[in-house]
């Protein structure tokens, strides 16, 4: 059987390796070995951060709805139990998009919650 040595394909796997590395610094963007550690080490950050950002986001959309209610004289635990109790279904990212964005319509909610 003939001996395959992959030279070409090997060529356009680094090169496209490297590219993606482009704008890393140091031998991270010019020597494959250490550009491939970087690229795998990029991709588990990648893979784990976009969980995190819905964390973050949830904890930032509470932090602006608690601030909202207390405005109105209430707290987030309040509000959030008034608005099981009185089935109205509004999500935590479309309250705190009221809270910031449309105070009286907020108010509203407020109001028809802690009735």
């Amino acid at each position: 059987m003939a001996r395959v040595k992959s030279g070409p394909y090997r060529r356009r796997r680094h090169m496209r390796l490297l590219a993606h590395n482009k704008g890393y610094q140091g031998s991270r963007n010019h020597l494959f070995r250490r550009a491939n550690e970087t690229f795998l080490k990029a991709q588990w950050y990648a893979y784990g951060d976009r969980r995190n950002r819905k964390r973050d986001l949830r904890r930032l959309w509470i932090v602006r709805i608690n601030a909202a209610a207390r405005l109105n004289g209430t707290t987030y635990s309040k509000l959030i139990a008034g608005m099981r109790k009185s089935s109205v279904i509004l999500n935590r990212k479309m309250l705190a998009d009221l809270a910031v964005h449309d105070a009286q319509a907020f108010t509203q909610v407020v109001a028809a919650v802690t009735q």
